[in-house]
């Protein structure tokens, strides 16, 4: 499959620009298992040192956040509760550590796949007719299906591997907005409506 790639110059903006834009793009990783992708049906910004929400709040730099310095278009990823992985794309400015969190995925290829990875238990076809959207409707979930693991921090996300690609374009009337989930720390932070989300996608 011959993809093109969002370029670099996509990523280098604010994480409130990038964040509704990155909906209905196309995330897709290629591994020896084989090619599995999706279409990014929702996303939330995270806005660097003044965001209480975000891993960077007052400029910490640690060597989990590392990535999030670095240049633009690049894989940030953490685990959470010890056991499962999120998917963030590094926006903005060298420097500047703000990031986009992939929510959830439409799943489009390597869908078998995926289901063996989240070892779905149920008939496969009852999944791929009713319940598609359960492979990858969290960011833990998503990661799984497509085996995003820390192993791809740091990824250039222009590579050939773990990319986005163009795909739909979702008009600003498709989009809704909400409060990040998870991030009740934050006080009023938590409030703002820097979660985005394709409507009448699961």
């Amino acid at each position: 499959m011959l993809l093109d790639r969002l370029p670099r110059t996509f990523y280098a903006r604010s994480a409130l620009e990038v964040a509704p834009d990155l909906l209905g793009k196309l995330l897709v990783h290629i591994t020896t298992e084989g090619l599995t992708s999706g279409y990014i049906t929702e996303t939330e910004a995270y806005m660097g040192p003044e965001d209480k929400a975000a891993h960077t709040y007052g400029g910490r730099k640690t060597k989990r956040t590392q990535a999030m310095f670095g240049p633009p278009g690049h894989a940030y990823i953490y685990l959470i509760y010890g056991m499962y992985h999120c998917f963030n794309v590094v926006t903005a400015t060298e420097g500047q550590p703000q990031a986009v969190l992939i929510r959830a995925l439409k799943p489009k290829d390597g869908i078998d796949l995926m289901l063996a990875r989240r070892q779905f238990k149920t008939n496969h076809q009852h999944i791929k007719t009713k319940r598609l959207h359960q492979l990858t409707n969290g960011p833990g979930k998503l990661c799984q299906a497509l085996a995003i693991t820390k192993k791809q921090y740091g990824h250039d996300l222009t590579g050939d591997t773990l990319f986005i690609a163009p795909a739909e374009t979702v008009s600003p009337q498709d989009i809704t907005t909400g409060p990040r989930i998870n991030v009740d720390y934050a006080d009023e932070w938590a409030q703002l409506p820097w979660r985005f989300s394709w409507k009448q996608r699961p």
